[in-house]
């Protein structure tokens, strides 16, 4: 389907890949792999058409679509967040503006002239061709997509200006998604998502028609999704089958047969050298020496990555605390908004974090998370309640926006230097070469840097100054999979006090031993496991199951208070309430079910009657006969009309029917 052939891209003297030639069939999912700089996204602009090749050639079938989803960079103002989507189906418009057009010159028409057969005629091949495309569903499609994404209906009016640089990859991303591209470019595409819309995007991939190509450092992802990895390393490009975790097999099985090879060519270099050097002054050997000399010459010598090389990093030996680490006592989060209102990110938070606990961080953007994070380490006094740090604690706070803080006259060695202390376990720049700055790149000055390397310096800073109490808001958006395996061995030696904000279920299962979920318009609450048992309750809680609330089936941690403060209600309250629900669910509930099974049966209906029409308008006896032709086009439009009501009506039967089943399972 698309073939890259003899592709060359270099960069002044720097060659990026020569000769990359490589094939993408249909409904491949691709994995690019390699370590940060090989040229896995300069080959996806390639691809996508942003950057023009030196050399080479990229082909595809002529009518074939790319979409690419760059990591950055995206900024649209000026149009409707529901506007933009819809833009997506540009070509669906396009044609149905065909058919209104030439539909209102039909009527001006004599029905007996050879212009109003014809012109009938065009009108049925539009229509064909429409419903290839499907146009009933285009609104449906729309509203699942962005809400799946993160976004409530609310928000499909707002100018896409409003919303910051995380939602403006989210509203580029669903209109890939509703454009269904036949060759699909994703880099690092879940960098701005929470864990919901991260489940959402997995779940649309997997049943995505087209071809995929991803370029991640989430290892759980690309497992799940990639069947296929296309490695760089020094301009060369390797082909491995299997998910992302068996390339990662196969590479090291590569590795080391490889240095075996070198190991062996190395003996025979050294012996032949050796001979070479004993025997040059000899006459009698001279024929011998100068074969010697020229079979030198000729061997491909085996050269082995630097970047093969792993380099381990340790915390520097935090200070002793007290058992109490920090404490929030019935705190809330209030902020004034632009209309003179109120925001209540939460309230009513009673917790403690004690001495060792590793609490993953987790619930969708908006929810409180970051403001948590700067809440419990003192950065952000609460509106009310109470704060506490433990007597001993000493805090160290990653935030993404401790880059935008560095300075941007010193050089990177410099900055992390400045606040290295004395007898630390690794140099400074040993420290950066786990982070990916290697060679000449910790003499770069940090206003040369790009945002993702900026963010590593103030990771990199934060991890080499002693702390007994670490807070980490999302540190694996800008690090390749070595440095994401290098910091998760160091979180999980390190002996202190963790909290980590992270979707990234791979890199969060080995370390942490709770999770707290943030939800907007609810208390937070804290479930005793890892992500991988958060999500299964979660799973559980949303199939209907007899799912239980942590703190109902496993007891809190000692010296902990619950998250929640619940009232409890008597026997006879509870009757009450319960019978409340009851006639709710037998009054409302019901009905609404029933109505939504009978849309459902009756879109069938339609659908079934829609075939029928195509095939009809397809048939030789109504094709040639203007007056027929006509008439079943038009039975075609009002059918069409018709399940695009019952479609509008089935998503608005299903937001009530989610909206009430959540409120009686409350």
């Amino acid at each position: 389907m698309l073939a890259v052939k003899n592709l060359r891209v270099e960069f002044g003297p720097r060659v990026i890949f020569k000769d990359l030639t490589f094939s993408i069939g249909d409904q491949e999912r691709i994995a690019f792999a390699g370590h940060n700089g090989a040229g896995k996204s300069t080959l996806m602009k390639c691809i996508g058409g942003v950057l023009e090749p030196n050399a080479g050639q990229i082909n595809k079938p002529k009518h074939h679509r790319i979409g690419y989803l760059p990591q950055e960079g995206i900024h649209i103002k000026g149009i409707s967040l529901y506007d933009e989507a819809e833009s997506a189906f540009a070509e669906t418009k396009e044609i149905q503006e065909k058919i209104d057009r030439h539909s209102a010159e039909l009527e001006k028409l004599d029905p007996s002239s050879q212009a109003f057969s014809d012109l009938l005629h065009k009108i049925g091949e539009l229509e064909l061709h429409l419903d290839g495309h499907d146009p009933a569903r285009m609104r449906p499609k729309i509203h699942a997509v962005l809400t799946g994404l993160g976004f409530k209906h609310e928000d499909f009016e707002r100018d896409c200006g409003e919303f910051s640089g995380g939602w403006q990859m989210r509203i580029a991303m669903a209109k890939l998604f509703l454009a269904e591209p036949e060759v699909l470019l994703l880099d690092e595409p879940t960098n701005h998502l929470d864990i919901n819309a991260q489940r959402f995007m997995e779940t649309y991939l997997h049943n995505y028609k087209g071809a995929i190509i991803l370029i991640s450092h989430d290892r759980s992802m690309m497992d799940g999704l990639t069947t296929r990895t296309i490695a760089f390393h020094h301009g060369r490009a390797e082909e491995f089958t299997g998910n992302y975790s068996s390339y990662e097999t196969q590479l090291k099985e590569r590795q080391d047969n490889l240095r075996k090879q070198k190991i062996n060519q190395d003996r025979e270099i050294a012996k032949t050298q050796q001979f070479i050097n004993r025997f040059r002054a000899q006459a009698n050997k001279a024929s011998q020496v100068q074969s010697r000399i020229k079979q030198l010459a000729k061997i491909e010598r085996i050269e082995i990555d630097a970047e093969d090389s792993v380099m381990s990093f340790r915390f520097p030996d935090p200070p002793a605390s007290t058992h109490l680490v920090a404490k929030l006592e019935n705190a809330a989060q209030v902020y004034p908004t632009q209309n003179s209102g109120k925001l209540t990110v939460f309230k009513d938070l009673d917790l403690e974090i004690t001495r060792g606990e590793k609490i993953a961080i987790v619930g969708p953007n908006g929810a409180g998370k970051s403001t948590f994070c700067r809440m419990i380490t003192g950065e952000e006094k609460p509106s009310t309640g109470h704060h506490e740090l433990g007597p001993k604690s000493l805090p160290s706070f990653f935030n993404q926006n401790h880059a935008d803080e560095l300075d941007p006259t010193l050089t990177v060695l410099e900055t992390v230097e400045q606040i290295q202390t004395r007898g630390s376990t690794m140099s400074a720049r040993d420290v950066l070469g786990c982070f990916l700055f290697k060679g000449d790149d910790v003499f770069k000055k940090i206003g040369v840097l790009s945002g993702g390397e900026r963010s590593r310096v103030a990771l990199v800073r934060m991890l080499v100054r002693p702390a007994n109490f670490l807070i980490l808001d999302e540190p694996t958006n800008h690090l390749d999979m070595q440095s994401q395996d290098i910091l998760q061995k160091a979180l999980i030696d390190y002996p202190g006090t963790l909290l980590i904000v992270s979707h990234n279920r791979n890199f969060l299962d080995p370390i942490v031993e709770k999770t707290m979920e943030f939800r907007p318009s609810e208390d937070p609450r804290t479930f005793a496991g890892n992500l991988t048992y958060y999500l299964d309750k979660i799973e559980e809680e949303n199939s209907g199951g007899d799912f239980q609330s942590p703190s109902q089936t496993s007891p809190p941690p000692q010296n902990s208070k619950p998250s929640q403060k619940a009232p409890q209600l008597s026997s006879k309250e509870r009757r009450k309430r319960d019978a409340a629900k009851r006639e709710k669910r037998n009054k409302v509930l019901k009905p609404l079910q029933a109505e939504f099974q009978k849309t459902e049966t009756n879109i069938a209906e339609l659908e079934a009657a829609q075939a029928t029409l195509t095939t009809h308008l397809e048939s030789p006896e109504v094709s040639a006969h203007p007056q027929k032709l006509r008439e079943t086009t038009q039975a075609y439009e009002a059918l069409s009309k018709k399940l695009q009501n019952a479609y509008s009506k089935w998503e608005d039967l299903s937001a009530q029917i989610e909206t009430l089943e959540a409120e009686l399972n409350s």
